[in-house]
């Protein structure tokens, strides 16, 4: 591995966020390396990450700057083994609180443990769909898990899916655990505006929510929408008269059916929308129902955010 020496670096922590790392000139940090820090949470085990100009540039105008985390050290073998003992630590106090909450029937789904590298501090995670009365729970934890700091965090569903992981139907890691900070406001029109279909198994990721990645090219779709005919509307196009049967927002064409029967592409600037009677029939496509033939007894209004997609408890 190759060593890099009198160069910034910065750890990985809190929601994709990178942060510098405050270390001595004297200490050889390699990229890829685990060193212990000192956070708000205590003393953490994180990855270093090399900074390259770029970045270096971006957090030079950022406005919004994170705050340096100092170094306490590069970790020894004897720390890795220790890191490796609280993951095993972290997997048994999961199990002990998930049993207490089954003994105290609390309606809480516990997501994850996790035990700051100075086991000061236990942290468990869990969703719950109203707010719950912890306080027998938290009473029956301290006395299992002594001389330490216990806090119970309520998260949402995105938040539940950015920490467990995992491949999205895309074939690229989720979005919300590998680069995502915020999440943003996603409801159903984002979808039907670009053209998709209005169908749950399409359009909504493992969290039962709307995909983050709708928003990603919205403001494209509004654009190139900009002097495009709504479906159903008939037009006069160079070879006649006819009805958007669909449309290419990237590419700026209107697929039209004509009076004969057949249909034919055009581009948007070679179309005009006409009052008049049309006598075709087209198939209005699946992007304007709220239906799916795999999921007919879904509302589809379950897909957008409520308060329960994200409490930014993380």
């Amino acid at each position: 591995m190759r060593i890099f020496i009198k160069m910034k670096f910065a750890v990985r922590y809190l929601k994709n966020t990178f942060y510098p790392l405050n270390a001595p000139e004297n200490v050889k940090l390699e990229d890829g390396q685990m060193v212990i820090v000192r956070t708000e949470k205590g003393e953490e085990a994180l990855k270093v990450f090399l900074v390259n100009s770029e970045i270096e540039k971006l957090w030079e105008h950022s406005k919004q700057k994170s705050d340096p985390l100092p170094l306490v050290r590069v970790m020894s073998q004897r720390d890795l083994q220790t890191l490796d003992d609280i993951k095993k630590e972290e997997v048994e106090a999961f199990f002990k609180c998930q049993a207490l909450v089954k003994q105290h029937k609390l309606s809480m789904n516990l997501v994850q443990c996790r035990i700051t590298f100075d086991k000061r501090k236990i942290t468990f995670y869990y969703t719950a769909p109203e707010r719950v009365d912890f306080r027998a729970l938290l009473k029956d934890l301290t006395q299992t898990f002594t001389r330490v700091r216990i806090d119970l965090r309520h998260i949402g569903v995105r938040d539940e899916t950015s920490i467990l992981e995992g491949v999205g139907i895309c074939g690229q890691p989720f979005c919300c655990s590998s680069f995502l900070r915020k999440f943003a406001t996603i409801n159903v029109k984002l979808a039907k505006d670009q053209g998709m279909p209005i169908a749950p198994g399409k359009i909504s990721g493992t969290c039962g929510r709307l995909l983050c990645c709708l928003t990603y090219e919205y403001s494209n779709y509004i654009e190139a929408a900009k002097g495009m005919p709504p479906v159903g509307s008939s037009v006069m196009t160079t070879e006649g008269l006819g009805k958007v049967c669909y449309l290419q927002f990237m590419s700026g064409k209107v697929a039209v059916k004509m009076e004969d029967g057949k249909t034919k592409e055009f581009d948007k600037n070679d179309i005009e929308m006409v009052d008049a009677d049309v006598n075709v029939e087209i198939d209005v496509p699946a992007i304007n129902n709220y239906a799916d033939e795999d999921s007919s007894n879904i509302d589809i209004k379950q897909l957008e955010d409520d308060r329960n997609s994200s409490t930014g408890n993380i």
